[in-house]
């Protein structure tokens, strides 16, 4: 059976605090896993989350700024302690290339796994395959950021009430599906599409094209709400986002589960962005990120 679903390891904006993390999150799905923004101690909260590095197949870095990128060194270097069997691919934005170099050779170790370097220098696609699509999507912050975005293929739903008009039924079934028509029925007049699943992650940022565009349709959003919407010119000023603003969005691109995560420690209580983005207009499912915190993406409709 088929597991999609977000692990949050860290949740912290700019420094890790006594109840948060840097920021790092793993997304598993369909048997990869892509690991987002590892900051500092990411490789401790895989641990506690069971998370493994045999585990991860992409890391996805959207932007160099320490709480997004600190704990790449790590992480590279725990994929080849544990000898992890598969090529192992990192995006990260190609004007960052010499904070990549940095991190990935900090200290001497043993390389024993293909680590290959995929530099994002424009928005577009970055891979295909069955199971998905990643595309990249550039960002407005202090310094060059992309937000990522993944598109499963749509597929087509079999309707049991049209196949049994038409007497289809049993091998029959996997046969149509397989060659598109049989006995003189097409496949499109017992079944409909079946939209994939999409899911975005949108780190820091400002209000901008980029944001919508990742967000549009989304079934899981993922994004950072740093500031609270009294702060919302600091927000802006700083190349972030309050809650209110990521709860707008989401209601304009029509995603179904948001998640709002990348907390200031000038805030307290972590209730508050929830309140902000109901107040937003926001009535879909909303998860407000804590450490450790594993996210199911939604079931299809």
């Amino acid at each position: 059976m088929s597991v999609r679903e977000l692990v949050v390891l860290g949740t912290a904006s700019q420094v890790p605090t006594r109840h948060r993390n840097h920021n790092g999150y793993v997304l598993l799905w369909d048997g990869q896993g892509l690991l987002f923004d590892p900051g500092e101690g990411t490789q401790r909260q895989m641990l506690r989350a069971g998370v493994a590095a045999h585990d991860l197949h992409r890391i996805c870095v959207t932007h160099f700024h320490g709480d997004h990128s600190l704990g790449l060194a790590g992480v590279i270097q725990r994929i080849n302690l544990d000898r992890v069997p598969h090529p192992v691919t990192a995006h990260y934005p190609a004007s960052g290339q010499r904070f990549f170099d940095r991190l990935r050779y900090a200290t001497a170790y043993r390389e024993t796994v293909r680590l290959t370097e995929a530099p994002v220098a424009a928005d577009g696609p970055l891979a295909a395959g069955p199971s998905y699509a990643l595309d990249a999507v550039k960002l407005s912050h202090p310094v060059e950021s992309y937000g990522y975005r993944l598109t499963e293929p749509d597929g087509r739903r079999m309707l049991p009430r049209l196949l049994a008009e038409r007497g289809i039924k049993g091998p029959d079934v996997g046969r149509l599906q397989k060659e598109g028509s049989l006995g003189g029925v097409a496949l499109d007049e017992v079944s409909e599409v079946r939209r994939g699943q999409r899911f975005a992650f949108v780190m820091d940022t400002r209000l901008c094209d980029g944001v919508y565009a990742l967000a549009e349709g989304c079934d899981m959003l993922v994004i950072e709400s740093t500031f609270l919407d009294e702060d919302e010119q600091l927000a802006t000023d700083h190349g972030h986002l309050t809650a209110g603003q990521a709860a707008r969005v989401a209601i304009d691109a029509g995603v179904r589960h948001l998640v709002l995560t990348h907390f200031s420690q000038r805030y307290p209580d972590p209730g508050v962005y929830e309140q902000q983005a109901r107040a937003a207009g926001f009535d879909g499912e909303l998860t407000i990120a804590h450490d450790l915190l594993r996210v199911p993406l939604p079931k299809r409709t």
